[in-house]
């Protein structure tokens, strides 16, 4: 029998009243000042890189909704569309630099006050900041897998690949989505070619958990085990509407470890949250770094 895959469909919509601030800044400075906090990044931290997310205050998700694993590998017609527009996109999050926020987090990591990351983003902005052991859940688009042979390669390879292939497509001027794609013209998308496995000449994805994908078994574990051996568990910048990130706190809570949010907007996970702070997170971040002396 089929697993129900983790990253299940969201409400398109969900709850956006402002969101309590027990605690505040001040209890959070005491859990972290605690030391061995683990940390759960998801697109929030990264909308100051110049990334959207999908479900905050600027979100795409209204009018842009990402490919799942079954259109991606069940229809030709359905990866070209999706590799147009991602080779129009990828520079977008090429050229992404980490924020002041993701810098907080290592420099708490650093010192000790932050004991692992975890982060739900695809777009490495942790690692570019030296947290380069964060556990990306989702994986990251700059890493590409064939799905027959499961070689993989680098995202930079390919994009020179595209790049002979079809040149540098123009986009139709709108953001670039979370996911790494742009809107395009639909005479782009039907002329686009894609390029196969070099290895195989099989079909290539982006190294990613796409929406209707399950998070690798391997991964969810050593996620578990980060969770049950930290002192409490830290969200940053995700409303936790996806289960792949919400058990980590329905967990954290079950074992008795104190769980803190920070985000701006309701959360699915409020209610297990002892400290909830709605505030930008760069700066509030920077500020905890800079009293806890890291």
């Amino acid at each position: 029998m089929r697993t129900r895959p983790m990253l299940d469909w969201p409400d398109p919509a969900p709850d956006r009243r402002p969101a309590p601030d027990p605690g505040g800044p001040a209890e959070l400075a005491r859990l972290l000042a605690a030391r061995g906090v683990v940390v759960l990044s998801g697109a929030g931290l990264s909308t100051e890189s110049g990334i959207p997310d999908y479900r905050g205050a600027t979100g795409t998700w209204r009018r842009h909704q990402p490919m799942t694993y079954q259109e991606f590998t069940g229809s030709a017609a359905a990866r070209q569309r999706y590799w147009a527009r991602s080779h129009a996109g990828w520079r977008g999050i090429a050229r992404a630099r980490p924020n002041e926020g993701h810098h907080a987090v290592e420099r708490l990591r650093r010192g000790g006050h932050v004991s692992a990351v975890i982060t739900q983003n695809v777009d490495g902005l942790h690692r570019a900041a030296g947290t380069v052991d964060a556990v990306e859940l989702h994986g990251g688009l700059d890493r590409v897998v064939c799905l027959d042979c499961r070689r993989t390669s680098t995202r930079e390879e390919l994009d020179q690949r595209l790049h002979a292939l079809n040149g540098a497509l123009r986009d139709s001027g709108a953001r670039v989505n979370p996911d790494g794609d742009v809107e395009l013209p639909r005479d782009l998308v039907a002329g686009f070619r894609v390029a196969p496995c070099r290895a195989c000449g099989g079909t290539l994805k982006p190294d990613v958990v796409f929406f209707g994908e399950n998070v690798p078994k391997e991964r969810v574990q050593q996620c578990f085990a980060l969770v049950d051996a930290g002192s409490a568990l830290l969200v940053l910048g995700s409303s936790l509407t996806v289960m792949s990130g919400l058990r980590f706190v329905r967990h954290a809570a079950k074992t008795g470890k104190p769980v803190a949010i920070v985000n701006q907007g309701a959360t699915r996970g409020d209610e297990h949250a002892a400290v909830r702070i709605a505030r930008p997170l760069g700066s509030t971040l920077t500020g905890l770094a800079q009293d806890l002396g890291a």
